[in-house]
Formats: C-alpha cells, structure tokens, sequence
C-alpha cells in the first residue's frame, strides 16, 4: 500500500496551495479519504473528508469556505485545494484512506504559511 503526498511548500499569507495524494497498491474506489494536519506541539486533526465515489464531502471549521477535497477514482489521487491561507495553517499535511477496519496513511507533506 503506498500513499504518496505532494504538493507542500511555503507561501505567504493569502495565497494558495494544492496537495495531491497518489494511491497505489490497493483498491482507492472503495476508500473513503482524509486529509489530516498536525502542527508542532499539536495533536494531528482532520480536515477534510471525501466518500469512496466523492459524493459526500466534510470539513473542519477552520478550513471550510477555504479548502476543497475532490478525488479522481480513475487516477487514483485525492487533492486539497488550499485557499486564502493563514500562518495557522501551517502543519504538516497527511492523507489517510479508509474503509472499515482498514487505514493506511501517507508520510506526510509540510506546509508552511509565513510572510
């Protein structure tokens, strides 16, 4: 199983960002997918979900209105799509795949959001 995070970087305030996340070795299509964040200091928090078919999407407060998942089942990737970005947004950003008593996460990208 193999979840492969791109993407990160550094940006100023305000700007944007778009993490991929590439899937391989397992069935992706029957995955629900997540992205998560920890920041130093942190424990790591979920920011946004996406259903197996991407019809049901969820975010955490701090990030609706600014982030968007989407997923392309026939490449296999999930994306973020990071908006307007604060200085508390930086973290490093991991996805994680889903289904019932299975998760496999990615290593992780770091996104650093700093003047």
């Amino acid at each position: 199983v193999q979840l492969v995070e791109s993407g990160g970087g550094m940006v100023q305030p305000g700007g944007s960002l778009r993490l991929s996340c590439a899937a391989s070795e397992f069935t992706f299509t029957i995955y629900d997918m997540h992205w998560y964040r920890q920041a130093p200091g942190k424990e790591r928090e979920l920011v946004a979900s996406i259903t197996s078919n991407g019809g049901v999407t969820n975010y955490a407060d701090s990030v609706k209105g600014r982030f968007t998942i989407s997923r392309d089942n026939a490449k296999n990737t999930v994306w973020l799509q990071m908006n307007s970005l604060k200085p508390e947004d930086t973290a490093t950003y991991y996805c994680k795949a889903v289904r019932v008593f299975r998760a496999y996460w990615g290593q992780g990208t770091q996104v650093t959001v700093s003047s």
